[in-house]
C-alpha cells in the first residue's frame, strides 16, 4: 500500500479543489483589513456620534449633497431598504434632512443639515488616523487604494451590476 496523504490544497470538493487556507484568500486579506481600518476609526466615530456605515453616508452626501435615497445605496453598493433605517437615525440625530422629490413623489431626496455639513471638519482626523495606525506613507496608501478600487471595478465589470461611476439617482 501506498501513502495518500494529500498536501493542504490538494483535496478536492464538489466542482472544484478544497478553498486554500484562510490567510492565502485575498477577499479575507481585504475583508480583515477593512475590520481592522474600522477598529482604529471606531472611537473617532463614537465621538462624532457615528457608525461606520452612517460615516459612509455623509460622506457621499460631502461630495454631492441632494442625493436621492436610491443614488445613496448605489454609491455605496447597498440595497435602497437598508438605508432607510440608517438614514432615519441620522435624520433623528439632525445631521440629514429626508424630503419626498417634487418631481417624483416615489423619490426620497436626502441633504445634509448645517450640523450635517459641519460634522465634516470633525471627520477629517480618520484619515490621519490610519496613517498613524498603518505606518504607511500617504503614497503607499494612495497606491494602495488605488489598486483595490480597480480590483473591485474588475470584479464587477465581469459580474454585472454595480458600477461606481454611474450619476447618482433612482
Amino acid at each position: 500500500m501506498t501513502d495518500t496523504a494529500k498536501k493542504p490544497g490538494d483535496q478536492k470538493v464538489s466542482g472544484g479543489h478544497a478553498p486554500l487556507p484562510l490567510d492565502d484568500q485575498l477577499c479575507y486579506a481585504v475583508y480583515s483589513a477593512g475590520m481592522a481600518i474600522q477598529r482604529v476609526y471606531k472611537p473617532l466615530l463614537d465621538e462624532l456620534g457615528l457608525t461606520y456605515p452612517q460615516y459612509l453616508v455623509l460622506n457621499v452626501l460631502w461630495s454631492e449633497d441632494g442625493q436621492t435615497v436610491g443614488g445613496i445605496a448605489e454609491r455605496l453598493a447597498l440595497e435602497s431598504s437598508t438605508l432607510t433605517p440608517l438614514l432615519k437615525r441620522l435624520e433623528a440625530a439632525g445631521l440629514v434632512r429626508r424630503t419626498r422629490n417634487p418631481q417624483n413623489e416615489r423619490q426620497v431626496v436626502v441633504a445634509l443639515t448645517g450640523e450635517g455639513r459641519a460634522i465634516q471638519s470633525r471627520a477629517g482626523c480618520l484619515g490621519m488616523s490610519l496613517l498613524a495606525a498603518s505606518g504607511k506613507a500617504p503614497h503607499d496608501l494612495g497606491r494602495l487604494n488605488r489598486e483595490v478600487r480597480d480590483l473591485r471595478d474588475c470584479i464587477y465589470s465581469h459580474i454585472g451590476g454595480w458600477t461606481p461611476d454611474q450619476p447618482p439617482g433612482d
